[in-house]
């Protein structure tokens, strides 16, 4: 197959672009602005309304920079979600983009107005808002996608279908490291755009396991298939004084008993996005690098090595193929997976509200469930640590 064929099981043609709302993001801040690129790189969504700042003045100066009608570009996220849930053209969903300890209450008013709902990470700050937001599905029956970006990666969803199908048998271990070195920093200019990262009250008790920890996490489980049951954490600050670690390092315990580890650091000085995920089993390893993303390297027991490069085609399987949109050779990278997680989103939301049941498999978007899990990894983290690094249960029964 050449690499301009679409690949089998590819997904199906919109009907039209979504209407998409966002709260948060406004005044050039950082994860909004992502958020954004990723809805209209998929193709999919339209951003057409916005509650982008708590600021009144700062709200009304982004949505005009954001290119929103005056009347949909709101002051308060209280009351952009009723007025657009009753517009006939109102909002198909709303990307929630604030800091952590608003994520809740954002996410429930928009789903009491019957809105579904796509949410940064991490999902909320403590277990019990968790299952608040689960058992609210329940009742509703909407989408909630949380976006753990890296999971799109068209090279990740190849490692995932690999472990499915056998390539590397029965897993044996598994790492995952995730290095930066922004907090080396003086503590101001580290978290100048998002100075509540270091706020307890903000962020639920951790700051780096809460914030690239999660990623980290959450690849070890979506590659694996495994979810992770036990862990014992170590926190540290090794950079700028600050209230919160920058650094923990993990031992960690998988369902049937498989052992790994899982680092990571802002206060590693040169490390710039360095996430790295590690999977070895009986017949072999798999090795992704988030930096170098377009390649994902199987280390067959006691054969030659083999690297897959992004592409249709050459072995490249059909999770990841549905997410390839050049050539190989013509890089695609982290801009592009969200792309990937917007165009899953929308398939998802697009369905539900036609009442179409989509084929088995055909999306791996994060979930509430996923968010959730991802909760209970941090606060299993923050009990360890505190416990003198005791080994402690990460699971969280919904």
């Amino acid at each position: 197959m050449s690499d301009t064929q679409n690949p089998a099981g590819a997904f199906p043609v919109p009907r039209r672009k979504l209407r998409l709302g966002v709260v948060g993001g406004g005044s050039g801040a950082f994860i909004g602005q992502v958020h954004a690129r990723g809805a209209r790189l998929s193709d999919r969504w339209q951003i057409v309304a916005g509650a982008l700042s708590s600021r009144a003045e700062v709200a009304k100066a982004s949505g005009r920079d954001w290119g929103l009608d005056p009347d949909r570009s709101y002051t308060d996220w209280r009351e952009m979600a009723p007025t657009e849930a009753a517009r006939p053209d109102g909002i198909d969903a709303v990307a929630i983009t604030v800091p952590n300890h608003l994520h809740f209450s954002v996410a429930m008013e928009f789903m009491d107005a019957g809105i579904d709902v796509i949410s940064d990470k991490p999902l909320v700050n403590t277990l019990d808002e968790a299952q608040a937001l689960i058992e609210k599905q329940r009742q509703t029956g909407l989408i909630f996608g949380v976006t753990y970006s890296f999971a799109a990666h068209s090279m990740v969803r190849q490692a995932r279908q690999m472990v499915r199908d056998g390539a590397i048998g029965n897993i044996t271990q598994i790492h995952v490291e995730y290095f930066q070195e922004m907090a080396l920093l003086p503590a101001d200019a580290a978290w100048s755009g998002t100075p509540w990262r270091q706020d307890p009250a903000k962020v639920g008790g951790a700051a780096t396991t809460a914030d690239i920890g999660t990623h980290a996490h959450h690849l070890a489980e979506f590659v694996s298939g495994l979810r992770m049951t036990e862990l014992r954490a170590e926190f540290h600050r090794l950079g700028a004084d600050q209230p919160l670690e920058d650094t923990a390092f993990m031992n960690c315990r998988f369902e049937n008993g498989v052992p790994g580890t899982l680092l990571i650091s802002q206060a590693a000085a040169g490390a710039s996005c360095a996430l790295r995920i590690r999977i070895s089993g009986t017949k072999g390893t798999l090795e992704w690098d988030q930096e170098n993303p377009e390649y994902l390297h199987h280390r067959p027991f006691h054969s030659p090595h083999v690297r897959f490069s992004r592409g249709h085609g050459a072995g490249i399987l059909s999770d990841a193929a549905r997410f390839v949109h050049m050539p190989r050779g013509h890089p695609e990278a982290l801009s592009d997976a969200w792309g990937n997680l917007y165009e899953e989103f929308a398939i998802a939301v697009e369905a539900r509200r036609d009442g179409r049941e989509l084929p088995k498999g055909l999306l791996g978007y994060p979930g509430l469930q996923e968010g959730a899990t991802g909760v209970a990894f941090v606060q299993a983290a923050i009990r360890s640590n505190a416990k003198g690094g005791e080994w402690v249960s990460c699971t969280f029964d919904k």
